[in-house]
């Protein structure tokens, strides 16, 4: 299930959703060479957020690999500016263009109940609650931790919180069928988050390597805590506002 669209008109330009999908794509170009093996492995040895090395558990020297014949030396001093630069790195074409579609489809409405100073502030703190969530469930764990999963989760989240019977188009792919469908936001999202925390739940205990699970759904229960204290009230009348024009134009009487 793909999100294409919503029917969801904004009252403001997105500026901050606009800013952040392009520093994903600065930094995939210029920091990791377009996803080749030499720049993302350079970019996870130094940018990604590695839990056993941020807690200072393992020790330095440690030798992690990252790609085939590639390997990271840790120096044994976590650094906290990999919480934030974690969140602007991917593993991989599939993995960037996936989350910036899911932020371009839910971004814009969340940031026009916030304003683009509040949703950055709002953004940067939902992926620090998936990297802490996700850093609690293993905190020795070696594997380098990368992506805005964790933060769009957050916004995901959020819209869940705002916009519940909103109609979200999505592409169904099932083999050779497929087809578009329009499905309330709650029904989306309440999908995905199940699937995030039976995965999760799963892979308890486990050190391999893959998706960070729980960190989708740290980030996703920040967004919904967070949406209260950064939804700013004259935005959300004016939005409903729009709505009722909306609705009185499509209305017979």
């Amino acid at each position: 299930m793909i999100p294409l669209r919503d029917e969801n008109p904004t009252l403001n330009r997105p500026i901050t959703t606009y800013i952040i999908i392009g520093m994903n794509a600065v930094v995939w170009v210029f920091v990791q060479g377009f996803g080749s093996t030499y720049g993302l492995a350079e970019s996870f040895c130094s940018y990604a957020l590695i839990p056993g090395d941020l807690l200072g558990i393992v020790p330095a020297n440690t030798v992690i690999p990252v790609a085939q014949d590639m390997a990271c030396s840790l120096d044994g001093n976590g650094h906290l500016s990999t919480l934030f630069s974690s969140m602007f790195m991917h593993g991989g074409w599939l993995h960037i263009i996936g989350n910036m579609l899911f932020l371009w489809v839910f971004g814009d409405n969340v940031e026009d109940v916030m304003g683009p100073f509040r949703f950055a502030l709002f953004y940067l703190l939902c992926g620090l609650g998936a990297a802490t969530t996700q850093i609690l469930t293993d905190p020795s764990s070696l594997i380098p931790m990368v992506g805005a999963s964790g933060a769009i989760g957050g916004v995901m989240g959020a819209y869940a919180i705002l916009y519940p019977r909103a109609r979200v188009h999505m592409l169904i792919v099932l083999v050779f069928y497929i087809t578009t469908i329009s499905i309330p936001a709650i029904l989306v999202l309440g999908y995905w988050f199940l699937l995030q925390l039976v995965s999760g739940l799963g892979s308890l205990g486990h050190s391999g390597g893959g998706v960070a699970f729980w960190a989708h759904i740290g980030g996703f229960v920040a967004g919904i805590l967070l949406v209260f204290v950064f939804r700013r009230p004259d935005l959300l009348d004016a939005r409903r506002r729009l709505s009722k024009r909306r609705l009185a134009r499509h209305s017979w009487f």
